[in-house]
């Protein structure tokens, strides 16, 4: 009996398999391709955002707040970029994805559940650093001065905004209906630039709903950002609040969330 005959090296079986960062970084970019192809979130992310920061400018919606409108108006965009990108973007698209079984199918691959949410806030980072680029640009070219000492605290808190708002934007999009998702989202996205912090302090609020203000991670959010890049403090208070919600935030959405 003649010896077994050896493969050729170059017929050997290819290893194929794709590492769990690898994975989560492709899902990354589907999902940040997704979002900018997507005109609503476009204008989610980017035209309302701008449209904001020249109407906050040139207007006297928040005089007082600082010594130039452009430096009260900044940190409030900025926090706005955050609500739009995590929370109502996100939390259409998540809706959507799972109405038509996208979840589903995406969950049983080797992707799995994991990947699948890591692959969500890779993307909302990523357009998050894109409207932080656009916006900073047009900021600086209407005379923006942040104070610098301030730069790398707003760095955080508008991590740590991110993080809450995907997770609050999951959670929803993970229990209700989908046209439900999109009507309380975009519902919120409004009140909570409105009157929740976002784009106002809420030291200009009546003061009977400070207390209700002062708990929303939106105010936290907002004024945290206003007080790195106006005043150069960092808002422990509010950091520390952005850090409670995130943590309840995310606790429920893996609870609570179903992927069909």
């Amino acid at each position: 009996m003649s010896a077994p005959t050896e493969l050729p090296r170059h017929q050997s079986v290819p290893n194929n398999a794709v590492s769990p960062l690898r994975r989560i970084a492709l899902q990354g970019k589907y999902e940040t391709l997704v979002m900018l192809s997507n005109g609503e979130q476009l204008v989610l992310a980017i035209v309302m955002p701008l449209i904001a920061l020249f109407a906050l400018t040139f207007t006297n919606l928040i005089d007082g707040v600082a010594a130039r409108n452009i430096d009260a108006a900044v940190p409030g965009v900025l926090a706005l970029c955050v609500v739009s990108t995590a929370f109502t973007g996100q939390g259409i698209g998540t809706g959507f994805d799972r109405r038509y079984g996208v979840l589903r199918m995406f969950s049983t691959t080797p992707l799995g559940r994991t990947g699948l949410i890591f692959g969500k806030v890779v993307a909302v980072l990523t357009v998050l650093a894109i409207q932080l680029v656009l916006i900073g640009a047009c900021a600086l070219l209407l005379g923006w001065e942040p104070r610098l000492v301030g730069i790398l605290p707003s760095l955080l808190f508008l991590l740590l905004g991110a993080g809450c708002f995907t997770a609050l934007g999951l959670l929803i999009a993970g229990t209700v209906r989908p046209e439900a998702t999109l009507a309380i989202t975009n519902l919120a996205w409004i009140l909570l630039a409105g009157v929740g912090g976002v784009l106002f302090p809420t030291s200009m609020a009546p003061a009977w709903i400070h207390p209700i203000l002062n708990a929303l991670p939106s105010a936290a959010l907002g004024d945290s950002l206003r007080a790195a890049l106006i005043d150069g403090v960092f808002h422990f208070p509010a950091g520390l609040l952005l850090v409670v919600w995130t943590v309840v935030g995310s606790f429920a959405a893996v609870k609570l969330f179903k992927w069909n």
